[in-house]
C-alpha cells in the first residue's frame, strides 16, 4: 500500500529525532544510533521501490512530473536542514558525526536515483542550492582521490585518467559565483561511477583505449581532453615515413572513431559540440588537407577531382540569422513539434540545420547547446521569437 508521505520516517528523523534544537541528543545510546544507521540503508531501498510503483500507477505525465519534483525538492530541503543542524556543537561528536554522514549519504543516493532515472521530469538546468553543492563536491572529491590510487595498465591510460581527474577537480572547485546546475552535477557523478567500474589491467594495443571509448560514449567534450586525443593521433601520424602511409593511418583512425558510439543527450560541457562532431570535423579537414598535399606531390593530377568535404561546404554556405541562439532554438523546436519540419527526432532537426546557421556574434553555433537552450528560454526570448514570426506572417500576406 502506498502511503501519503513516503519520506515520513526520514523527515521525522531529521526534523525531530536528530534535531538538536528540539531534542537532547546526548540521551541517544550507541545502540539506538546503530539501529538508525541500519534503518537508513533499508529506507533508501524502500523509498526507491515505492517511488517507482507510484510512477507506474499514474497515467498522466503531468502527475508524474509533479510527483518527481515534489520528491526532489523535499530531499533537497531535508539535506539543507541536516547540514544546518550539523553546525550545532551537540552534533559534532564522533558517534553522531558517523550517523549524520550516513544520513547525508542516504539522501544523496536518493537524489542521484531521481536525477538519473527520472531526469526528463526534473528541471536539471536549474542552479543547485549551496547545501546540495557542498555535499556533491565532498562526495566527488573522495571518489576522485580513490580513482587516483587505482592501478591502470599503460602510460597512455594513466595520462588520460589524470587529465580527466584534473578537469573534474577544476569543475568541482569552480567559483561559487558560477552557475552549476543539477545536470552538470549528475554528469560528474555518472562519469565517475563509470570510471570506477572500468577495470583495465592490460596495456591497450588499439588506436583508442577502453578509457577513450568510455569518454567518447559519455560525450566527455572537454576541450583539454579533445586536444589531448588529437595530439596523440597527430604524433602517430607524424612518425609515418610517407604521405601515403600517413593518409592510410589517418583513415584507420577515422574508421575506428566512426565506430565509437556517443550519447548526444549528455555532455561534460553543454556549451561545446558533441565530441564526435568536433573530432569528425577535424578528421574531415585533415583528410582533405592530405588529399590536396598528395595531389600536389603527384603533379596536381588529382587536383581537379578533389572536392570539398560536406562540412567544409557547410562552413562556406552559412546563413546569418538576426536572432540569438535561444530564439533560433525556440523557432526550430516549435517547427518540429508543429510537424512543419519532419525528422526522426528533434535532435536530428538541430543537427542538420544548425551547422548552416550563424549569428551576428558567433560564426560556429553548437546544435547541442541550441537544443538545450530551447527548453530553458526566458520569456523575453519567447516574445522576440514570436515577433520575428509575426513579421514573417506580415510579409507573406503582402506577397
Amino acid at each position: 500500500m502506498i502511503t501519503l508521505y513516503p519520506l515520513e520516517w526520514l523527515d521525522n528523523l531529521i526534523l525531530q529525532t536528530l534535531n538538536p534544537k528540539k531534542n537532547s541528543l546526548k540521551d541517544l545510546s550507541d545502540k539506538e544510533l546503530s539501529l538508525i544507521s541500519e534503518q537508513l540503508q533499508e529506507e533508501s531501498q524502500r523509498v526507491q521501490l515505492q517511488l517507482t510503483q507510484e510512477v507506474f500507477s499514474f497515467q498522466s505525465k503531468t502527475q508524474v512530473r509533479l510527483l518527481i519534483r515534489n520528491y526532489h525538492s523535499t530531499l533537497v530541503f531535508l539535506l539543507d536542514t541536516l547540514l544546518e543542524n550539523q553546525k550545532e556543537p551537540s552534533l559534532q561528536t564522533a558517534r553522531l558525526t558517523r550517523t549524520v554522514d550516513t544520513m547525508v549519504g542516504t539522501i544523496n543516493e536518493l537524489l542521484f536515483f531521481l536525477e538519473k532515472r527520472f531526469s526528463p521530469y526534473l528541471s536539471l538546468d536549474q542552479r543547485v542550492p549551496v547545501a546540495y553543492l557542498l555535499v556533491a563536491r565532498k562526495e566527488l572529491i573522495l571518489k576522485l582521490e580513490k580513482l587516483e590510487k587505482k592501478k591502470w595498465a599503460g602510460e597512455r591510460q594513466k595520462e588520460t585518467l589524470q587529465l580527466v581527474i584534473d578537469v573534474v577537480f577544476n569543475f568541482i572547485h569552480a567559483c561559487s559565483e558560477c552557475k552549476i546546475t543539477y545536470r552538470q552535477i549528475l554528469y560528474q557523478k555518472e562519469l565517475i561511477a563509470n570510471l570506477e567500474l572500468l577495470d583495465i589491467t592490460q596495456e591497450a594495443n588499439d588506436r583508442y583505449t577502453e578509457l577513450d571509448e568510455l569518454l567518447v560514449r559519455l560525450n566527455f567534450n572537454s576541450v583539454l581532453y579533445m586536444d589531448y586525443l588529437l595530439e596523440q593521433i597527430s604524433i602517430s601520424l607524424a612518425i609515418q615515413p610517407s604521405l601515403q602511409l600517413r593518409m592510410g593511418e589517418l583513415l584507420l583512425y577515422y574508421k575506428e572513431f566512426g565506430q565509437l558510439s556517443s550519447n548526444e543527450k549528455i555532455s561534460f560541457d553543454p556549451l561545446q559540440q558533441n565530441i564526435k562532431l568536433t573530432l569528425e570535423n577535424w578528421f574531415t579537414h585533415e583528410i582533405y588537407y592530405l588529399e590536396k598535399t598528395l595531389a600536389l606531390a603527384q603533379g596536381g593530377q588529382n587536383d581537379s577531382k578533389t572536392q570539398l568535404p560536406p562540412k567544409a561546404v557547410a562552413e562556406q554556405n552559412k546563413v546569418e540569422c538576426n536572432l540569438s541562439i535561444d530564439q533560433m532554438g525556440l523557432i526550430l523546436r516549435a517547427a518540429d513539434e508543429a510537424r512543419i519540419l519532419k525528422a526522426r527526432s528533434l535532435n536530428h532537426v538541430f543537427k542538420t540545420i544548425v551547422p548552416y546557421l550563424s549569428s551576428a556574434h558567433k560564426k560556429d553555433l553548437s546544435y547541442n547547446s541550441m537544443r538545450s537552450k530551447s527548453y530553458t528560454a526566458e520569456e523575453k526570448d519567447k516574445e522576440i521569437a514570436i515577433q520575428a514570426l509575426e513579421r514573417i506572417i506580415r510579409h507573406i500576406r503582402e506577397f
